[in-house]
């Protein structure tokens, strides 16, 4: 078994219970609460916004990793903290000075994230590695759940846990993207810590979720 995190993506969630959706994969064993915050412009597509997030933090104590998939980001960063997100993690090209995003993430007393994208390569991030609590690769161009893993992203995640082990980082590195039991060890392998997962997770019924996520941590 492998103590890899998972952070159930309650974008595949029932959107009519999500308070009773993340209870129920809290009990299941996630470790993390992973909400895709989708704006129609930075991608296609339209989620949630901070209200949903201050809502739905009385149902957990479990960290809420929040992927804002906005742009232009910084003038919402302030009201996802304050809304109970503890991770806040975007996108480099979401504004013009991504150093100064993750130093307002700190200043807001929270961990700071950088998210790239299938075509964004990973030494975009060498200038701020210090700087990150978490990095999330993409397998997946964002804007939709449901979509097929891109195989060339293990490469992707092996150069950046080469880069953070040079560094003696303890970075948590994730990947979300069409993860499921069948691909997620290979992506364990190329050096993640932590999977988000929505449609591998979601919609077979509360009485799965701890079977869907340990399929995840096993062999």
């Amino acid at each position: 078994m492998s103590n890899v995190l998972i952070s159930p993506s309650i974008l595949a969630a029932d959107f009519a219970r999500l308070g009773e959706e993340v209870r129920a994969v809290d009990a299941a064993g996630a470790d993390m609460i992973h909400v895709d915050v989708m704006d129609g412009h930075y991608v296609p597509n339209i989620s949630i916004g901070p209200v949903v997030i201050e809502k739905l933090r009385p149902h957990t104590k479990k960290p809420f990793d929040v992927h804002l998939m906005i742009s232009p980001v910084d003038a919402y960063l302030e009201a996802f903290a304050e809304a109970g997100a503890d991770i806040i993690t975007a996108h480099p090209e979401a504004g013009p000075h991504f150093h100064r995003t993750l130093q307002v993430i700190k200043k807001l007393g929270k961990k700071a994230g950088a998210a790239l994208n299938p075509s964004t390569p990973a030494d975009v991030l060498d200038p701020v590695l210090e700087e990150l609590d978490l990095i999330l690769v993409m397998s997946v161009n964002p804007g939709f759940g449901g979509q097929k893993f891109i195989e060339s992203q293990l490469r992707k995640i092996e150069t950046i846990r080469t880069k953070l082990d040079r560094a003696d980082l303890k970075t948590i590195l994730e990947v979300d993207g069409g993860i499921v039991p069948g691909n997620a060890q290979a992506v364990i392998d190329a050096g993640a810590t932590a999977l988000v997962a929505g449609s591998a997770i979601f919609g077979k019924g509360a009485a799965r979720y701890a079977a869907e996520i340990a399929a995840l941590r096993g062999r």
